[in-house]
């Protein structure tokens, strides 16, 4: 899979070729104009998921267009590592996608280039999208994207280890996940709990400690870091490491590796994603194991919330309604579901979670979305903070105090602001 959260590009010159091509996408893909009465076609510009991305919006469209014989959809799928020099150069030529899949939005936003939410789906689409989903898609309190996947993190546990060492229940909080992990650390040859402070996503692991004392990382308009609730959640992450309940060297750790620890049955707890239980399913499919939400400081539901989206550049403005059709069919309950299951993800509409439901290896992270904390993506000095995480947090592991590594990374966030 690839990551699911991705810098946008802000081409400077797109606003004025956009001016100079009111029309944006003026042709039909085969270079014939929209004539008055005739198809609207949409162009859509999408990135690789997985191996099968390509052939699930494929089916999609071709279903659609079957419904709607006056709408073509032209598809163009990128990778992840291509598709953002793609659309700059759409955006300085005037041809802005009518519709594109992408991670962070806001500086199209700040230009004026994106169609708002309320122009390309209903009102009844709008209403169902989960609102910690809906309320990451704003800029200056106007909803832009639509939320198209979602990720969250769950408690996954070795349930052998934790019989091994003696430990009767799931933790629920950061105090039982201490002791369940100390006593699988001491009494059986793994590790308690896995601690990732590497590069790869040391500000994943951070704000899921910090999310469950009722921190953040900040807003669009400020970045938030060195709080008395962060402070306290990276306190307990160094305890969690000084009493040596987690691997060793928790600042050289790596996510993907550590996950595969678990799935090799090595490692007592860790927080992973909704792809870890097809991992276990290929890969070790004898391991004892359960997933649960994660343990914060009072018990109450928090976790960490990824999401990309689907926007529309509004160019003239005169495919909206074509878009709208589009966007509606897409997230009706029966499509949108056959689309994100099958590419590993959660839904984040309430009739897509609803659908889904039965899926008991889902159920703990479907129950956490509506309480999913996420990454400050509106913020110009985002990047900058998340760069500082993933070189700084693992100094907890060092001999640093925790209010030494926040005041690190938070200077490191004001000098990007």
């Amino acid at each position: 899979m690839k990551r699911t959260t991705r810098t946008g590009v802000l081409a400077l010159s797109a606003a004025a070729a956009l001016l100079l091509t009111s029309c944006g996408f003026s042709d039909n893909g085969d270079g014939s104009a929209d004539a008055s009465g005739g198809n609207t076609t949409l162009n859509m510009l999408v990135p690789t998921y997985s191996d099968g991305t390509k052939g699930l919006w494929e089916g999609v469209i071709a279903d659609f267009e079957a419904e709607h014989e006056n709408i073509d959809v032209n598809l163009e799928v990128q990778s992840w590592e291509n598709i953002e020099g793609v659309l700059k150069t759409k955006l300085q030529g005037g041809q802005a996608p009518d519709i594109y899949n992408g991670g962070a939005f806001a500086e199209f936003a700040a230009e004026g280039l994106l169609a708002p939410a309320s122009d390309i789906a209903s009102q009844e689409t709008i209403d169902d999208f989960q609102t910690t989903f809906a309320d990451a898609e704003k800029f200056e309190d106007i909803q832009y994207g639509l939320p198209l996947i979602a990720s969250a993190r769950a408690l996954f546990y070795n349930k052998a280890l934790m019989d091994e060492a003696g430990v009767d229940a799931v933790p629920t909080t950061w105090e039982e996940l201490h002791d369940a992990s100390k006593l699988i650390s001491e009494k059986t040859k793994a590790d308690g709990y896995g601690m990732p402070l590497g590069s790869e996503e040391a500000q994943g692991e951070s704000l899921i400690w910090f999310a469950g004392n009722g921190g953040s990382f900040g807003d669009s308009q400020k970045i938030s870091v060195n709080t008395p609730q962060n402070l306290e959640a990276a306190e307990f992450m160094k305890k969690m490491i000084d009493d040596g309940v987690t691997q060793n060297d928790p600042g050289a750790t790596q996510r993907t590796p550590m996950l595969n620890t678990f799935v090799q049955g090595k490692l007592g707890f860790a927080y992973a994603l909704p792809q870890t239980v097809g991992q276990i399913e290929d890969e070790n499919p004898k391991l004892d194991y359960g997933v649960a939400a994660v343990p914060t400081k009072s018990g109450d539901p928090a976790t960490l919330g990824v999401a990309d989206r689907l926007m529309s550049f509004k160019n003239d403005g005169s495919k909206s309604a074509a878009v709208k059709e589009f966007m509606d069919y897409f997230f009706s309950a029966d499509v949108y579901t056959d689309w994100v299951s099958t590419e590993g993800f959660l839904p984040t509409t309430k009739s897509g979670s609803e659908k889904m439901a039965g899926d008991e290896t889902l159920k703990p992270f479907l129950d956490m979305l509506p309480n999913a904390v996420f990454y400050p993506t509106t913020n110009p000095a985002w990047n900058a903070t998340d760069g500082a995480f993933k070189s700084l947090m693992g100094e907890l592991g060092t001999g640093k105090s925790a209010q030494e590594v926040l005041e690190s990374i938070q200077a490191k966030a004001d000098a990007a602001s």
